[in-house]
């Protein structure tokens, strides 16, 4: 088992990783670190350019993360997926035999998480298994 973290370094996801550094270490447990980097679109240089920068965006904010989590003595595995985060997740899930996912948010209204498609949202519909929405304080 495991816990899965959804990570992109925003400071809902900063809460949510000291959440899932709780929770990993409540029942010893690793965590894995997931960064979804599907760029827009899918052909050209211009595809090519915007997908390596979300990739090495995911690589500093899961670097910061990784160091946290190891700092309080869990165990990591980090993931950049080509993949939208909420997909990513999902997979990561599946493959980890994950107990919980857990993601930051951004405190948006039930509706305008329905109609824009927030990752927490589509995680709530369509996980197997729990997930825990760490809001954001303001």
């Amino acid at each position: 088992m495991s816990i899965v973290l959804g990570y992109d370094d925003s400071a809902g996801a900063e809460r949510a990783l000291r959440v899932a550094i709780d929770s990993a270490l409540a029942h010893a447990e690793p965590l894995v670190l997931v960064y979804g980097a599907a760029a827009p679109g899918g052909v050209g240089e211009e595809y090519r350019s915007h997908h390596e920068a979300l990739r090495q965006v995911g690589r500093t904010a899961l670097r910061r993360a990784t160091e946290a989590a190891e700092a309080a003595g869990v165990a990591t595995t980090v993931e950049i997926l080509d993949d939208k985060p909420a997909a990513a997740l999902l997979d990561a899930a599946a493959r980890h035999r994950a107990r919980l996912i857990v993601v930051g948010t951004w405190g948006e209204s039930p509706l305008r998480g329905a109609l824009l498609g927030s990752t927490p949202h589509k995680l709530l519909h369509l996980s197997t298994v729990p997930v825990l929405c760490v809001p954001t304080v303001r």
